[in-house]
């Protein structure tokens, strides 16, 4: 459980981030997905990530320091969330593409102290191309990640667990395994419990 998380600082690249020691877990996806929302919402705090309607706000590196324990009887665990900026914002220009590009493959690739990256996927859509090259990406450089499906309220339980279905499908078709894969709402507050276990498991490990 979650019992505290708190804003540290926004990094233009990863060279700044902070050096503190502590796992780290990122979440990134496409612009819109609903990543500020998740982060509120796993984080029980709905004004710790800035929430917009305009796509494309995420633009730096930014480092939330979270506090979590299993019980009581144990003590907390000191991790960092990182909210990394959204891929394929379609009204960005080709120069700033390019250098979010650029900070979030060097975040991936050179961050030591990153345990799991939370690759974000919009429930109620097909998948996309973008996104699946992104996975592929991660994939063939070693970067482990997990799939997270967000807005998973916006459709009935058996639409979504169609969708998720097919989604699972259509990687094994590159995948001889599949990624841990979560399925989330921001609004109803699903899979906010397995995304804490999860990542505390990853901790103790």
């Amino acid at each position: 459980m979650i019992t505290s998380a708190k804003y540290v600082i926004s990094s233009p690249d990863v060279k700044d981030c902070p050096q503190t020691g502590n796992p780290e877990f990122a979440f990134i996806g496409r612009s819109n997905v609903g990543k500020s929302s998740l982060i509120n919402m796993l984080c029980g705090n709905p004004k710790l990530a800035k929430t917009s309607q305009k796509p494309g706000k995420t633009l730096l590196i930014n480092h939330f320091r979270v506090e979590s324990q299993k019980s009581k009887a144990e003590s907390p665990q000191a991790w960092h969330l990182v909210d990394l900026p959204g891929y394929g914002y379609a009204q960005a220009g080709q120069k700033q593409r390019e250098t979010l590009r650029r900070m979030i493959e060097r975040y991936c690739l050179l961050r030591e102290p990153l345990v799991c990256l939370f690759v974000l996927i919009d429930c109620r859509h097909e998948a996309q191309k973008i996104d699946l090259d992104f996975i592929n990406w991660l994939g063939a450089n070693g970067v482990p990640f997990a799939i997270v499906f967000t807005k998973g309220d916006k459709l009935g339980r058996v639409r979504l667990a169609e969708n998720v279905e097919a989604y699972k499908e259509r990687l094994l078709e590159d995948w001889e395994e599949l990624p841990p894969v979560f399925v989330t709402s921001s609004e109803t507050k699903l899979g906010r419990e397995e995304l804490t276990e999860y990542i505390e498991g990853l901790i103790n490990n």
